[in-house]
């Protein structure tokens, strides 16, 4: 069978080992891009490293006044005045000579903007409809589109140019964003806007057809990393409410650069039982600092007593943030394997993730179910071959017995991690599991979520059980996670695991409602313990908008409160 075959735990050490440090042993610099500006270079650390701004992304998201090869002639005659020593002050004055922050994408109006959706008639509660309509109001004020200006100059900018419409998440995220789009556009399906969805799908397929991957954004230096792989999800909820299937003509090849990408650049032998498994990990080919959290990222890896290290802290750090839990416990250990509460000693690569492998499952049944459309037998076989396996080897390895839940594994000491996480339930979401046990699975569920106590918490599910300082933990709860565990153990059937989603999905659902009644503002993340309350921690301030909050919310909203 592919994919599974014997290995030696010496030899997979070995192998593993060298996989988690390419690049790195050596001392091979791998750049976050090829941009001069805004990906590597003496000015971006120059500037970055002065903290001009409060948050990093600013200036990374500032256009440049002139063409490329002129800020550069400025930056070293700069340099030269100042006998390569500029204090603050100096460094802002060339910053505001130099760079504008402009509006790289303009406001848009979907033309398919509809103010009364007919799915708002369907909700049975009037609190809960009232809300909803607000929401759907919403949707116009994160619509953009890239400028002229972008398209006609892009070496001045920062941001990726795409030929449609989008919607942003909101706030400090003012460009396409890759994981974020499923839930967006989840929600953009349910108030009827199936326009500009299928714009924003051919979207990602113009950024994938030009760089071989979905990056984690429309930003150069996201050209790094990708986010967790949901664009055949995306795909297949257009699908389902518009019956397009011409279109999987027009993107199919997207799909697949896209699923060979994650196949050839993301998975590694794990080994469990005597046996050799390929599973996906989250690991960034570059190691230097972030752009957009240069600062931030020098600071973390300071500790550390080598280049080497640091290099290696960095590629951490890029891997944790292709993750999209950026960051987590999840992602931090200490010497014994634990876990560490230190951003200093995070090892994203090492982690086999829950999540990652029930959506790549998922992804390539996917792909063999739009070969199926399009009458390619041999795809599609070959790409359902693939689920099979990925989904025989999640079972096998990431699959606890005794729990009754999913565990990360630690691909380096060879073992699960037995931690609380809302992405343990991801392989219910994705339905990647023998679907004939489905009420099993789901009352084994339900019993491990209530034995950690999680279901005490009134303000929504937490990201983790652990208060690290970090945004993706304690006591933080975030809208994707919800769905991942409501809407997972909803699809099992099982009478516990079901009347468990209500109550959550109704916690979460009065949680916004109270935040939104209190604030007129809808925030990427919550407080767990105090309904309505947003969250906080992490790198940045929270934001408002928000895009995949919006869409979370109409997603259980159509689950729950609805008559049909």
């Amino acid at each position: 069978m592919r994919f599974l075959f014997l290995l030696s735990a010496c030899c997979f050490q070995l192998a593993l080992s060298s996989v988690l440090r390419n690049g790195v042993s050596e001392l091979k610099i791998v750049q976050s891009c090829s941009n001069p500006v805004y990906c590597q270079g003496e000015l971006l650390e120059v500037v970055q490293s002065a903290k001009i701004y409060s948050d990093s992304k600013t200036f990374v998201d500032m256009s440049q006044i002139n063409p490329e090869n002129v800020t550069l002639e400025n930056f070293w005659i700069f340099m030269n005045q100042t006998k390569g020593s500029p204090n603050k002050s100096e460094i802002a004055q060339f910053v505001a000579d130099n760079f504008v922050s402009q509006n790289e994408t303009e406001s848009w109006t979907p033309t398919d903007f509809k103010q009364n959706p007919a799915f708002l008639e369907r909700i049975t509660d009037e609190d809960v409809r009232e809300f909803a309509q607000k929401l759907n109001q919403i949707w116009p004020t994160l619509a953009r589109k890239t400028t002229a200006d972008v398209v006609e100059n892009p070496e001045r900018h920062s941001i990726l140019a795409v030929p449609n419409g989008f919607v942003v998440p909101g706030g400090r995220f003012k460009e396409l964003y890759y994981w974020d789009s499923y839930w967006v556009i989840k929600g953009l399906l349910q108030c009827e806007m199936y326009d500009t969805v299928k714009g924003m799908l051919e979207n990602i397929c113009h950024l994938i057809t030009k760089y071989g991957f979905m990056p984690n954004g429309a930003r150069v230096y996201f050209l790094n990393r990708s986010q967790p792989p949901l664009f055949t999800l995306m795909i297949q909820s257009y699908l389902k409410s518009t019956n397009d299937t011409n279109f999987i003509e027009n993107i199919i090849q997207c799909v697949e650069t896209e699923m060979n990408f994650w196949s050839d650049n993301r998975t590694i032998p794990v080994e469990k039982d005597g046996v050799t498994h390929m599973l996906a990990h989250y690991q960034s080919s570059s190691n230097t600092p972030r752009p957009e959290a240069y600062a931030e990222d020098v600071r973390t890896c300071s500790s550390y007593p080598d280049e080497v290290a640091q290099s290696l802290c960095y590629q951490s750090l890029k891997s944790g943030a292709e993750t999209g839990w950026d960051f987590s416990s999840r992602w931090l250990f200490d010497d014994n394997g634990g876990v560490n509460t230190n951003l200093t000693h995070i090892q994203a690569q090492r982690v086999i993730p829950v999540d990652l492998n029930a959506f790549l499952c998922r992804a390539f049944a996917d792909l063999a179910d739009f070969y199926n459309t399009l009458g390619n037998k041999e795809k599609s076989d070959y790409w359902q071959e693939r689920s099979d396996i990925w989904k025989k080897s999640i079972q096998m390895v990431l699959y606890d017995e005794e729990e009754g839940i999913w565990f990360d594994y630690d691909s380096q000491l060879q073992k699960a991690r037995k931690y609380f996480f809302p992405s343990n339930y991801a392989p219910l979401w994705s339905e990647v599991y023998d679907l004939s046990k489905k009420e099993v699975y789901g009352r084994r569920a339900a019993a491990y979520f209530v034995k950690q106590g999680v279901d005490q918490y009134l303000g929504g599910i937490p990201t983790s059980l652990l208060q690290s300082g970090e945004q993706w933990d304690l006591t933080n709860a975030w809208p994707p996670l919800q769905e991942l565990v409501v809407l997972g153990l909803l699809k099992t059937g099982n009478s516990n695991a079901t009347e468990l989603a209500s109550t959550l999905a109704d916690r979460w659902i009065s949680a916004n409602m109270l935040g939104y009644e209190e604030n007129s503002i809808m925030f990427e993340k919550y407080d767990a313990v105090v309904p309505g309350q947003f969250g906080g921690g992490g790198e940045y301030t929270v934001q408002a908008g928000f895009g995949w909050t919006n869409g979370v919310a109409f997603s259980l909203i159509d689950e729950f409160y609805t008559d049909s």
